[in-house]
C-alpha cells in the first residue's frame, strides 16, 4: 500500500515538473462541453483523447479545431426557428440541430440536421402615401430677437397602407424677427487654474496647505440697456491641497503556498498554489505586484469517472393479450393488457442506476386486423391535416403536402374498473369513395426557399 501511494505521488510530481512529451495523439482537453452552444469551456491542457475522456462530461478539440463531447454521440435540441425569409407575404424559416459526441447519431426518423417551414410575418406589403397641402405658419418661437416659425402638411393624399409612410419631411421652417431687443444676462467664465501646491506628495496625517482659483462675470457681461442679470455666486474658490497624494508604497510578493491536492478524483484535473502581494502590500497608489496570484499544473488520476445511467426510448407496446390466460383477444369486447419496456443505457464505472421502472402496463382492447384474425371496421375521411415541412429543405423544387386520412370509427367497448383503456393496433378500414374528384393528397410549392 505504501509503495502504491509513493508511485502515484511520484507520477504526479514528474507530470508537474517535466514538460509534456511530444505526442502526435495529444488533444486540447476542456473541463466542460456546452450542450447549448457546442463549445468547449475552461481549458485544462494537452493530454491524450483517452485520458481526457476518463470523464464523460469533458470535451476536446480535434485536428480541425472543432469541439467534440466525450459522451457517446447524441442529437442536440433543435435551435429556435430562424427569421422569415421575407418581411411580407409567404416565405420560409429554418432551424438546425447538431450531432454531439463520439460516433454517429441515430437518425432512424430521417430528420437530418435542417428543417424548413412556411412562415407569413405580414399578410400585405407596405404602400407609400402622398403629402397633402401645407398648413398655416405657426407663431414665432420667441418674444424677442430672432426665432423660428414652423408649418406642417398631412400624409393623406392618398393615405399610406400596411405600415407605409410618405417620402420626405412633413415639416418646414423659416426664420422670424420680433423687432424687440433681448437683454444679455451675465454668466461666469471658466474657473482659472489652481495656484500651485508645494511638493509632489504628502506624508500621511499631515495638513496640506490651501490653494485658490478665480473666475470673472464676462461670459458674457450683463447688458445695461435693457438691463441684464448679474452673475450669481462667489468669484473665488479655495481648498486644501488634498490633491497632493500620500506618498506611495509599492507592493512585493510573499512566499508561494504548497501545491493543493488534485481538483478531481478521476481523470484529468489541476493542482494549484497561491501567493499574496503583502510583503509589503501596496498603499496610496503604489504599484501592485507583477504576475499572477495563482499557478496551476495538470494532474492525472488514472481512474475512469462514474457514468450515470440514462433511460433509452420506450420500445413499442407489445401485443394486447387477455390478462389471465395470456391469449390474443383480437376484435373482441374483452379488455386485455399491454407491456412496453425501456433499457438503462451508458451506466459504467460505478455510476448511478436510472430512476424509475423499466416496464409500463396498461389496459387495452385489441382491434388489430390480421389474416388469421380479421378485424374490419367502418371508417371515414378526416379533414385536411396540417401542412407538413418543406422538402427538400433548400432549392427551387421544395414542396409541402397535406392529406385526408381514412380513420376507423372505433366502437364503444365496455368500461373497466381499473382506469382508462387504450385501443391497440389498427383495424381494416373501410372508407366510402371520395366523390366529385377531391384528392386525398395535396402538394404545393414552397416560396422563397434559400438555394442549396
Amino acid at each position: 500500500m505504501v509503495y502504491t501511494m509513493l508511485l502515484v505521488f511520484s507520477i504526479q510530481y514528474i507530470l508537474f515538473l517535466l514538460p509534456q512529451a511530444i505526442d502526435s495523439q495529444l488533444v486540447s482537453c476542456y473541463f466542460k462541453f456546452d450542450t447549448d452552444t457546442g463549445n468547449c469551456v475552461s481549458h485544462i491542457g494537452d493530454v491524450t483523447q483517452d485520458e481526457c475522456c476518463f470523464n464523460s462530461q469533458y470535451g476536446f478539440k480535434n485536428e480541425n479545431g472543432e469541439c467534440v463531447s466525450c459522451r457517446n454521440a447524441s442529437w442536440s435540441a433543435w435551435s429556435p426557428w430562424g427569421p422569415c425569409s421575407v418581411s411580407c407575404l409567404k416565405g420560409v424559416q429554418q432551424r438546425r440541430r447538431r450531432c454531439d459526441g463520439i460516433g454517429k447519431c441515430n437518425d432512424s426518423k430521417n430528420l437530418g440536421t435542417l428543417q424548413t417551414a412556411v412562415c407569413e410575418d405580414q399578410d400585405c406589403c407596405p404602400e407609400q402615401g402622398g403629402w397633402g397641402e401645407w398648413g398655416a405658419w405657426q407663431p414665432c418661437s420667441v418674444t424677442c430677437g430672432k426665432g423660428v416659425s414652423r408649418r406642417e402638411k398631412p400624409c393623406n393624399n392618398p393615405p399610406p397602407k400596411c405600415g407605409g409612410g410618405c417620402d420626405g419631411p412633413g415639416q418646414d421652417t423659416q426664420s422670424c424677427e420680433t423687432g424687440v431687443v433681448c437683454p444679455t444676462h451675465g454668466s461666469w467664465s471658466d474657473w482659472g487654474t489652481w495656484s500651485p501646491c508645494l511638493g509632489t506628495c504628502r506624508m500621511e496625517g499631515a495638513t496640506p496647505p490651501p490653494r485658490e482659483r478665480r473666475r470673472t462675470c464676462t461670459n458674457p457681461s450683463p447688458s445695461s440697456v435693457p438691463a441684464g442679470r448679474p452673475c450669481q455666486g462667489p468669484d473665488t474658490d479655495t481648498q486644501d491641497c488634498y490633491s497632493l497624494p500620500i506618498c506611495p508604497t509599492h507592493g512585493a510578493w510573499g512566499a508561494w503556498s504548497s501545491l493543493s491536492e488534485c481538483s478531481v478524483t478521476c481523470g484529468v484535473g489541476l493542482q494549484s498554489k497561491t501567493r499574496k502581494c503583502n510583503n509589503p502590500a501596496p498603499k496610496y497608489g503604489g504599484n501592485a505586484c507583477l504576475g499572477d496570484h495563482n499557478a496551476y499544473a495538470i494532474c492525472i488520476i488514472q481512474t475512469h469517472c462514474p457514468v450515470d445511467g440514462e433511460w433509452g426510448e420506450w420500445r413499442e407496446w407489445e401485443t394486447c393479450k387477455k390478462e389471465t390466460y395470456n391469449r390474443p383477444i383480437s376484435c373482441t369486447k374483452k379488455a386485455g393488457s399491454q407491456v412496453r419496456r425501456r433499457s438503462c443505457l451508458f451506466r459504467d464505472f460505478g455510476g448511478k442506476a436510472c430512476d424509475g421502472l423499466p416496464v409500463e402496463h396498461r389496459l387495452c382492447y385489441d382491434i388489430k386486423h390480421t389474416t388469421e384474425r380479421p378485424c374490419e371496421k367502418p371508417a371515414h375521411y378526416t379533414e385536411w391535416t396540417e401542412w407538413g415541412l418543406c422538402k427538400p429543405s433548400c432549392g427551387a423544387d421544395s414542396k409541402r403536402r397535406r392529406d385526408r386520412l381514412c380513420v376507423a370509427d372505433i366502437p364503444e367497448f365496455e368500461k373497466t374498473t381499473y382506469g382508462d383503456v387504450y385501443y391497440s393496433g389498427l383495424p381494416r378500414r373501410k372508407c366510402s369513395p371520395i366523390l366529385m374528384g377531391i384528392n386525398k393528397t395535396q402538394m404545393e410549392p414552397c416560396l422563397n426557399v434559400p438555394a442549396c
